[in-house]
């Protein structure tokens, strides 16, 4: 993400004057990066302005301890080496902000896809998975302090393949559906993601679970995933499907391993598999070698689809990815843009339709907390995680407690809808419910 680059790019500038003023006191101040862009542009954060003391790729962090000793004696401190096998499935994350009701569980790094305008597998290697029991015992934790929703991630997380335990490395490659390839060849052995889905989903009947993003080729024959979204309750029903391109032209350049009439058949399938699916998608404008054609085929799948959340950007190029090194940056700046903003209006056009529909009908939500607009109104998700509002008022508890209560951040709030746009829902809350009640 290039607007994620600049923003640390810009934030070096205000500290470089803190900086300078903390050498003046005698109270010397260590700047460090961590991450995918220390990774990638490791020379250029150490020369420019000498203003970065630590750098730190994405699996160089048990390596802090000694970076910081070096940068404490006045040097700079680098480590970008990636890891065939670091997963740091030992180390569980602290949880700041306590009372939190969502949190993020990391299930995989890195990714093997090779999707040719991708950066990922430089910066962030290859693709490995966390032991199944190290990620139960995080959301076990997760659940005990009160998390209600737990997202799984991963570049590619439904490519999931846990090979620590012996007696499952000798399980068979998945086999792709018809209209999906893979640039690499499918890895035979380990637990699958439909295993880690069902024994993360029988922790806590009160905790949502979803995860992203998957890849659509790991889909098709992986139908106990969609069959278990379909029978769990606490397993949203809503799924991100990053498309890309509308244009079979240009997903081949982009080696995506798949056609727009696999992806359609996917999505047909994946709708007949789970109804009421809440869909999502990723987009990107202006790819090399894009026409107008193609980008009108783009706009097409976002009317045939009708997407409730998407995420739209206009490409930019990588350095080191094989766009860089065998594509053309062809697509004018001011052409990128304009594509974008009318991927992005046909998107909300559609999205809105798709979030009209539910005007009338009763909608579960997670309340996270007050709405940024109003302190009289609460805001949360619903199943397909779409943001609810509704207003801060005294409802029943349908547990059958006679008093009327006041919905609290982790409550579930069955809410009905009122009206729709294109990004969130209003309502009026009927009553305080849970999980499995409001499922029964």
């Amino acid at each position: 993400r290039e607007k994620a680059e600049q923003a640390i790019w810009n934030r070096l500038q205000h500290l470089k004057a803190l900086k300078t003023r903390r050498q003046q006191d005698r109270l010397p101040l260590r700047i460090g990066i961590l991450g995918c862009m220390a990774e990638r542009l490791k020379e250029e954060i150490l020369h420019r302005e000498k203003l970065v003391d630590i750098v730190a790729g994405p699996d160089a962090y048990r390596d802090l301890p000694r970076l910081l000793a070096v940068a404490e004696s006045g040097q700079q401190a680098a480590n970008v080496l990636l890891s065939l096998d670091e997963t740091y499935a030992d180390i569980l994350p602290v949880q700041t902000s306590a009372g939190g009701t969502t949190a993020f569980v990391s299930i995989m790094r890195g990714c093997d896809n090779m999707c040719s305008y991708c950066i990922v597998p430089f910066t962030r290697g290859r693709e490995r998975s966390r032991p199944i029991a190290s990620i139960l015992q995080e959301v076990k934790m997760l659940s005990d302090q009160g998390v209600k929703e737990v997202t799984l991630l991963g570049q590619n997380v439904n490519s999931f393949r846990d090979t620590s335990e012996v007696q499952f490395q000798s399980a068979a490659a998945p086999v792709l559906s018809r209209g999906f390839s893979t640039v690499y060849k499918a890895k035979p052995g380990g637990l699958r993601f439909a295993h880690l889905l069902d024994q993360v989903s029988r922790i806590d009947p009160e905790m949502r679970i979803r995860f992203t993003s998957p890849h659509p080729k790991d889909f098709p024959d992986e139908a106990s995933v969609l069959q278990l979204i379909q029978e769990r309750h606490n397993i949203c029903k809503q799924l991100h499907l990053p498309a890309q391109s509308g244009s079979t032209r240009v997903l081949e350049a982009m080696r995506r391993g798949y056609t727009r009439e696999a992806y359609l058949e996917l999505v047909h399938h994946v709708r007949d598999s789970i109804p009421g699916v809440s869909l999502s998608s990723d987009f990107i404008a202006g790819f090399c070698g894009e026409t107008e054609e193609d980008h009108q085929q783009t706009v097409s799948l976002l009317r045939e689809v009708r997407y409730n959340v998407g995420f739209l950007f206009a490409y930019s190029m990588r350095q080191k990815t094989r766009a860089y090194h065998r594509l053309q940056d062809d697509v004018p700046a001011d052409v990128k843009q304009r594509r974008l903003q009318e991927l992005i209006a046909v998107f909300r056009e559609e999205a809105a339709r798709a979030n009209e529909a539910m005007v009338g009908q009763s909608q579960l939500v997670l309340v996270e907390g007050p709405s940024k607009r109003s302190a009289s109104e609460l805001c949360g998700r619903n199943d397909g995680n779409i943001k609810v509002i509704f207003p801060d008022a005294e409802i029943k508890d349908a547990a059958g407690c006679k008093a009327l209560v006041r919905a609290q951040p982790g409550d579930y709030v069955l809410v009905k809808v009122t009206s729709a746009s294109s990004q969130t829902l209003k309502g009026v809350p009927l009553c305080r419910t849970t999980l499995a009640c409001s499922t029964a």
